[in-house]
């Protein structure tokens, strides 16, 4: 069994055994031992899980149901938060989030999808695929955002855009492209936080940013691992086999020049501590932010330009 699956399933097992004993635990000194000795071995097995995942095991936990959503940021993040809903057009959808904020005293706009965590929520959400008109309520938010002088902050967790009837008939490649023309000369810095999956156009559509990181365990690729399975084998069973040649794990993709930082998650992944996962994401996010509110805006508009452009340009011996 692969070393990390092996730790994954003790260390679900722990998880039971702990909380039965933090239960019962009180002044008694033996059930108080008994904890600490296994914390021990949950740290040692977050340890191994780190130390030995894959490409796939990272899918497998970007899509982890406790994983911290949008929404989760804002409430950690942000104040005097106010959501912005529909696209003056077709209507409201739900998979993506937009809304006016404050970081850090200044007024900002936050645009984010939202999946769910259980089947009502992620039904409401769509699984945080989202429609053309998500996509224009994003763009109506960041043209919003130009026109006051805030600052973008978008965080991406999604499968990929919806491939619905409704959602083609409505202009879902349109919606996309019009996003990736308009963000590539919007007039205010833009920061983009992928979350959890990355997925191709439906990532890409509030993801052309000054700059763009990436949560240690989360992915971002052009096609999930199991559609390219499908394609290049028949055969969506070989996903990990596709998940390791696509190479869509941060790592890969700092080396690539994709993305310009890793944010390390709490031991064990961003779903076991939401209120961590934040404090991490917060120090890099204050960082940049203070680099990029006060250049010009042809400076911000150049080095868009530059960094994307340049996306690609590698060789190998």
């Amino acid at each position: 069994m692969d070393p990390a699956v092996k730790a994954q399933r003790q260390l679900e097992a722990l998880a039971g055994q702990i909380a039965q004993l933090e239960a019962k635990a009180g002044a008694d000194e033996e059930a108080r031992l008994q904890l600490k000795h296994l914390q021990h071995q949950v740290n040692f097995l977050r340890e191994q899980i780190r130390l030995h995942i894959n490409a796939w095991q990272k899918t497998e936990l970007a899509r982890h149901s406790q994983r911290p959503f949008t929404l989760d940021y804002v409430d950690r993040l942000f104040t005097d938060w106010s959501e912005v809903h529909g696209d003056r057009s077709f209507g409201d959808d739900p998979a993506i989030v937009c809304g006016m904020a404050r970081y850090h005293g200044d007024e900002v706009m936050v645009i984010g999808h939202q999946k769910g965590r259980d089947t009502k929520q992620r039904v409401y959400r769509n699984f945080g695929q989202a429609n053309p008109e998500g996509y224009r309520k994003a763009l109506r938010c960041m043209k919003m955002a130009e026109k006051f002088g805030r600052p973008v902050f978008t965080f991406v967790d999604t499968p990929g855009a919806y491939p619905g009837l409704g959602a083609e008939e409505r202009g879902q490649a349109e919606a996309i492209a019009r996003n990736l023309r308009e963000m590539a000369r919007l007039r205010v810095p833009i920061i983009t936080t992928i979350t959890g999956e990355g997925g191709s156009g439906g990532a890409l559509a509030i993801a052309v940013s000054d700059r763009v990181f990436m949560l240690e365990n989360s992915v971002y690729s052009v096609i999930s691992p199991e559609g390219c399975a499908s394609i290049m084998w028949h055969d969506a069973s070989k996903k990990e086999l596709a998940a390791q040649a696509l190479r869509i794990t941060a790592p890969d993709l700092k080396e690539l020049a994709i993305i310009d930082e890793i944010i390390p998650e709490p031991d064990g992944g961003a779903h076991t501590d939401h209120d961590a996962a934040a404090a991490i994401v917060e120090k890099v996010l204050v960082k940049h932010y203070n680099e990029l509110k006060n250049q010009p805006v042809q400076q911000l508009l150049d080095g868009r330009y530059t960094k994307f452009r340049e996306m690609a340009r590698f060789f190998t011996e």
